[in-house]
């Protein structure tokens, strides 16, 4: 195969019939695939900064190309025919042109299949508060935030208001009436979409990331007056978002912070995506923080180390700690040992406990 026969809707395709999660496009190597988490180049020559280039401007609008020369780089969604949505980055490297595009399914996946227990369902009836969806990039947040919107969409009357950057899964009018605003095109920051998304009579509001204080004062701001917030963050595990919030506010703030935190926090889901052991494909792992009495007085007196204990004895609220969640995977045969010890937040904890599990059987 000639570079010059490569055409971006045939790598769009590949992407689709074979499961890839994404597609890397960079000079010097062919085209990339991510699958089941492992990169797999595909059988073709290495590629030239005229191919890269050629290729990002058959899906790149003029407005993006300018992006990329003015600011190194941008991002945007994408749809190919009805077969699949992608999130584009367009980047350079080295002065050349690259691409990376993730495939977001088309198909919303229910709660159970992501592995939520069924007291998260319950969350999503509340007529206020935050709840938090947190993890690494490509955990998963997006796709389980796009299914939690899906159970309200189809099951409530309400106003659901998102802003996103950019928007990856479109959701129809259904019993509520969805109202999707992308940064960027629709409107130029989260807290501008945030702070006017109040006046435009939400009942349910979804932060697609907070990633500034103005941010994350708007969306406490929203919980607290009526209104049902959904947001993202980069941690894992609720005492390291609790703090991770608290921290980002002057010290003369934190007080403050802390107890709005306590009255307006529903939930805090972490999750991750680690590689099956038993299968193809992947699975998530959950820490799961929903808000009790306990909880909340631990966030206002800046107690958050105690987090995690309450959320190991509130099994019958749906909590579960992600150390827990992981044992219960590797004793199921779902994950590899070492996602287990790497992955854990006590991993010396995980060890004991295995210890004193092969004693027994003894």
């Amino acid at each position: 195969m000639n570079n010059a026969d490569i055409e971006m809707s045939d790598l769009l395709q590949l992407v689709v019939d074979e499961g890839a999660s994404d597609l890397h496009i960079e000079v010097g190597v062919p085209p990339v695939l991510r699958i089941h988490g492992g990169m797999q180049p595909i059988d073709a020559p290495c590629l030239r900064p005229e191919d890269t280039e050629r290729l990002m401007k058959s899906i790149t609008s003029d407005e993006h190309q300018q992006k990329v020369q003015e600011q190194g780089g941008t991002d945007f969604g994408f749809g190919f025919g009805t077969a699949a949505r992608f999130r584009v980055s367009v980047l350079k490297a080295k002065g050349y042109i690259g691409m990376v595009l993730r495939q977001i399914p088309s198909r919303l996946m229910t709660l159970e299949d992501i592995g939520l227990p069924v007291q998260v369902k319950e969350l999503l009836y509340r007529p206020r508060g935050l709840i938090l969806v947190t993890g690494p990039t490509g955990s998963g947040k997006t796709s389980t935030l796009a299914s939690m919107i899906n159970v309200i969409n189809t099951e409530r009357d309400c106003h659901v208001i998102t802003v996103e950057d950019p928007i990856e899964y479109y959701h129809t009018h259904n019993k509520s009436l969805v109202t999707q605003r992308e940064i960027g095109v629709d409107v130029p920051s989260f807290s501008e979409a945030l702070r006017r998304a109040l006046r435009q009579d939400p009942d349910v509001i979804l932060v697609g990331e907070m990633r500034d204080l103005e941010t994350m004062s708007a969306a406490i701001t929203a919980a607290e007056t009526g209104h049902l917030v959904f947001a993202t963050l980069h941690t894992t595990g609720a005492a390291r978002t609790v703090d991770r919030i608290v921290d980002a506010f002057p010290t003369t703030q934190q007080a403050q912070i802390r107890t709005q935190l306590a009255s307006s926090v529903v939930a805090v889901i972490s999750q991750l995506l680690l590689v099956r052991a038993d299968a193809k494909g992947r699975t998530a792992a959950f820490e799961i923080m929903i808000s009790t009495p306990a909880i909340q007085s631990l966030i206002r007196e800046n107690k958050t180390y105690r987090i995690t204990s309450e959320i190991q004895t509130g099994a019958k609220w749906g909590m579960v700690t992600l150390d827990f969640h992981l044992m219960a995977l590797y004793q199921a045969g779902k994950i590899h040992y070492e996602d287990l010890i790497t992955k854990a937040q006590d991993p010396e904890g995980i060890v004991l406990k295995l210890q004193e599990e092969q004693k027994k059987r003894k």
